[in-house]
């Protein structure tokens, strides 16, 4: 219980939660936001880059790193898939919870229904596509082999692109001096498309109320 608290102390200073959870912390988050329901509001994109950063300073191996986050990746989608080909469509009548983001669900189905197959490699770059797509897939049935090569290649494209970005600017001198500011930066970033989508199902919302008057 103490290491489930320490935890969520540290989630919102991801520096401190990386040196605190080191390569271990890196998988699980890695893996329940990819893999598990509750993994939805679980740090993303800001996670990897913040770990790449943190290994130019030589805290972790970059290669260990590669491998074990892109692992972690491809698992976590593949025990998405198989959830959502057991539970099949009645998960869109579960209703919402504390842990449980239907309204997540939802955006997903229409995520997939636009990109197709695609959008299990683009769901990785989208933060509530992330975790739901891959349910989605399974609840649609898609084709198993088809599923397998988007998640493979999608999984290694994510953490590699994140990881690698963070490890080869942590080598500029601008970026070891400011290292704080930049995590800072880095966070900021990956909440813009989470803002923006908020806005924009606002604007719709408003829209929707407006044509119904």
């Amino acid at each position: 219980m103490e290491v489930i608290t320490e935890f969520f102390s540290k989630l919102g200073n991801l520096e401190d939660l990386i040196k605190w959870g080191g390569l271990t912390v890196l998988i699980i988050i890695v893996f329940a936001e990819t893999g598990l329901l509750v993994g939805f509001f679980l740090p993303g994109d800001s996670l990897l880059i913040t770990a790449g950063l943190i290994a130019a300073q030589g805290f972790l191996d970059i290669y260990v790193l590669n491998i074990s986050l892109i692992a972690a990746a491809i698992i976590g989608d593949q025990v998405g898939y198989l959830f959502g080909k057991k539970t099949g469509p009645k998960i869109f009548k579960r209703e919402k919870s504390r842990f449980f983001a239907k309204d997540h669900l939802v955006k997903a189905n229409h995520f997939y229904e636009k990109y197709g197959g695609k959008a299990i490699i683009y769901a990785r770059f989208v933060p509530f596509a992330r975790t739901f797509a891959p349910i989605v897939a399974g609840v649609a049935n898609m084709n198993y082999r088809k599923f397998v090569s988007f998640n493979i290649f999608g999984g290694i494209f994510w953490v590699m692109s994140m990881t690698l970005s963070g490890y080869f600017f942590g080598n500029i001198p601008f970026v070891k001096k400011n290292f704080e500011y930049v995590i800072i930066g880095v966070i900021l970033l990956s909440l813009l498309p989470v803002i923006i989508g908020y806005l924009k199902h606002r604007k719709e919302s408003r829209l929707n109320t407006d044509e119904s008057a």
